[in-house]
């Protein structure tokens, strides 16, 4: 990224090979919508060229590009506000659009399920990271609070979601 900051723009082509899916993964996992999350992870990308310049490269590069992607996330849910609260729900929990996405292996699909009644905090910390791998220090540099801080929120987010699992496997 440090090279495309100073102007090497063909560099973006290697960090989109590299970070597209998890990007995407992210997002999907984030919103439950596969093309919008398409578009979402583009949009990720052309702010990395658009706010280049704020790139200072003395941090990991990953939580630069989720900052934004969480930036990027948030427009999309304010989009989505203008919907009432009832059709947005419908389209973020909809069986139809969880059941198109999700792998067939009945377990994975509990927990997906459970995973998307989770609130929004909950669910983002453990797709940051379960899904995306991400450490403590990097989420917590993500999210703007202590490792100690993610700890917790993890732990907590864990047990909602093992409450919310069992719920729906009953």
């Amino acid at each position: 990224m440090l090279k495309v900051k100073t102007g090497d723009l063909d560099r973006m082509g290697l960090l989109f090979e590299r970070h597209y899916k998890p990007l995407f993964g992210f997002l999907y996992r984030m919103s439950a919508d596969k093309e919008n999350s398409k578009d979402m992870a583009q949009n990720v990308f052309l702010r990395m060229l658009k706010y280049r310049h704020t790139y200072k490269g003395d941090g990991e590069f990953k939580t630069w590009m989720y900052h934004l992607a969480r930036n990027v996330l948030n427009d999309y849910y304010k989009s989505k506000s203008k919907q009432s609260d009832g059709e947005l729900k419908d389209n973020l929990l909809s069986e139809d659009t969880i059941q198109v996405n999700i792998e067939k292996n009945e377990q994975v699909q509990l927990l997906n399920s459970a995973l998307n009644k989770l609130n929004e905090e909950h669910r983002e910390i453990l797709i940051l990271s379960r899904y995306q791998e991400l450490d403590y220090k990097e989420i917590g540099s993500i999210l703007n609070i202590t490792e100690a801080n993610v700890r917790v929120k993890i732990y907590r987010a864990m047990t909602q979601l093992k409450s919310v699992f069992h719920k729906l496997a009953d």
